[in-house]
């Protein structure tokens, strides 16, 4: 059993645009000034509350809760409109698509929730590929290590056969409150260094780097 979990936003796909776009909305919708878009994209990866709790540190539980809700009727109605790209980023299918082909069970840990996570992988074709999908609707935000721990039980997995792969210090601390390795990719909302000080055993340039560590 080898078991490769990875982040989604920032490390699979690129769906930053449609996010700022939603973050913007939901803090017009309180009539709060935004935040820069460089503070939305460090804050991603993280369930909506807890992002926005980072990004508006004044706010309660009950306005947190609030404009989370206010984000997710933008974003979907941005969607609805086919206003949200969400790509893979480049060489990506080839990396998961050679793990797969590898003997490696894949899995997927993100701040998203379940529709949008459903939406995004079968949008790219590569539903298929995972056997266990953990989201915000279903755990607490990253870094708690409930995404990870769950990801292991559905697949069999013990935390030694594992690796999170991620793009922010969050993936990196969750896997090693999950006593499970770190992989960090730069191409992502995290500075490299940050991903080595969360925990991360190497920070890899590109896809096709991330397979070659793995499969050696």
């Amino acid at each position: 059993m080898k078991l490769a979990v990875f982040d989604c936003d920032g490390t699979l796909v690129d769906g930053q645009a449609p996010i700022c776009e939603a973050m913007e909305a939901a803090f017009a919708a309180f009539s709060i000034p935004a935040p820069p878009r460089g503070a939305i994209r460090r804050a991603v990866g993280l369930s909506l509350p807890q992002a926005i709790r980072q990004l508006l540190p004044a706010s309660d539980a009950e306005q947190q809760n609030a404009m989370a809700e206010a984000y997710k009727v933008s974003f979907r109605s941005a969607r609805e409109q086919g206003r949200v790209a969400q790509p893979l980023f480049p060489g990506i299918e080839d990396t998961l698509r050679g793990l797969h082909g590898a003997g490696w069970t894949l899995g997927v840990a993100t701040g998203m929730s379940d529709r949008g996570l459903t939406h995004c992988l079968a949008a790219n074709g590569i539903a298929d590929l995972f056997v266990t999908l953990q989201t915000a609707d279903r755990h607490p935000s990253k870094p708690h290590p409930a995404m990870l721990e769950q990801a292991l039980l559905e697949a069999g997995a013990l935390p030694s056969q594992a690796v999170m792969i991620g793009d922010t210090a969050y993936d990196m601390q969750m896997a090693v409150s999950g006593r499970v390795r770190g992989i960090g990719v730069d191409w992502g909302y995290h500075h490299p260094r940050e991903l080595s000080e969360a925990g991360a055993e190497v920070v890899v340039e590109s896809p096709a780097q991330l397979l070659d560590h793995l499969l050696k």
